[in-house]
């Protein structure tokens, strides 16, 4: 399978994401969506799998968990928004690490791309694509494309859309 993940769009889906992801099977949210018809475009476009952020609406977090554990060619993935970082992830993080572990644990929030393994959980990979969207103090716009086959994660690609714009008011 080949996956496009993305966080942290914030109400802002580049055009160019369409194309990058055209030959994935599916598309991830890290959490962060924001309003507008970006969550429509999304779920048109591919198969679809999502976590709300703190940004965003009653009716997204309706539509969307907290935290989304799922199994995918042999691997087990748990996305949430808000995570931390290895080796300082939240409390909540923490605490449930302590109880189960998963191969790959994503997450989005702090706008700060970064892909590594932690020793301290099982050499678990992690996976911050960064954000896509133009709010926030992130200077370049990424997102991360990979595949996944026989338990094994291969050709991630980090994929830069260009510096941050100004939002408009």
């Amino acid at each position: 399978m080949k996956i496009g993940l993305i966080s942290d769009t914030h109400g802002f889906l580049d055009p160019k994401v369409f194309d990058y992801f055209k030959d994935c099977d599916e598309v991830w949210h890290a959490g962060d969506i924001g309003e507008g018809p970006i969550l429509k475009e999304l779920e048109s476009f591919k198969p679809f799998k999502a976590v709300f952020g703190n940004i965003d609406t009653r009716n997204i977090q309706i539509k969307y968990p907290e935290d989304l554990w799922f199994e995918c060619e042999g691997l087990t993935f748990w996305m949430t928004h808000i995570g931390g970082a290895p080796p300082a992830y939240k409390p909540r993080i923490k605490k449930a690490l302590k109880e189960r572990i998963p191969d790959v644990f994503i997450c989005g929030h702090s706008h700060i791309l970064r892909v590594k393994r932690d020793p301290a959980y099982n050499n678990m990979l992690y996976v911050n694509p960064g954000a896509a969207g133009n709010h926030g103090f992130h200077q370049m716009k990424t997102m991360i494309r990979f595949d996944i086959s026989r338990g094994e994660i291969t050709n991630m690609e980090v994929i830069e859309l260009g510096k941050r714009g100004l939002i408009k008011s």
